[in-house]
């Protein structure tokens, strides 16, 4: 097996996302956390415009979102998946729920990965669940 890999890269949009590598061993242990290994997670952060272009092109919705996750694993323990994260959703978001940028951003791309992991969100039951996995694993970061 490869080297475990997360990349992050941005998509017309100017952004620096700091604590790049307190992020990725966040990530990391995260998904050892739960029982899964690491092939590859690609955050690709971006404008609202960009998102909604591929919420409506890949998903045939036509709204705004903050996140669009793309499971590509083929095995059921190795994480392999595309993250879509719209910044200027993050912006909205963190006045709306009075939180900070880093922590939305950071509530968000966990979001992400534990869609990877198999949390859903389409209920009430799997949003309960997901909204206390997020909580949780905001509490685990050490930046």
């Amino acid at each position: 097996m490869h080297q475990p890999t997360i990349f992050f890269f941005k998509e017309e949009i100017k952004f620096r996302l700091s604590e790049r590598d307190k992020l990725h061993l966040w990530i990391l242990k995260m998904i050892k956390k739960e029982g899964f290994y690491l092939s590859n997670i690609n955050f690709i952060f971006c404008k609202d415009s960009y998102l909604r272009r591929i919420n409506r092109e890949y998903l045939e919705h036509d709204y705004f979102t903050d996140i669009i996750t793309f499971d590509n694993s083929v095995s059921k323990k190795i994480i392999d998946g595309d993250i879509y994260i719209s910044i200027d959703r993050i912006r909205i978001n963190s006045n709306t729920y009075d939180n900070s940028f880093k922590d939305e951003l950071h509530r968000v791309m966990a979001h992400g990965v534990l869609h990877l992991l198999g949390y859903g969100d389409k209920n009430k039951t799997q949003k309960t669940e997901m909204k206390k996995m997020e909580d949780y694993f905001l509490k685990t970061r050490k930046f």
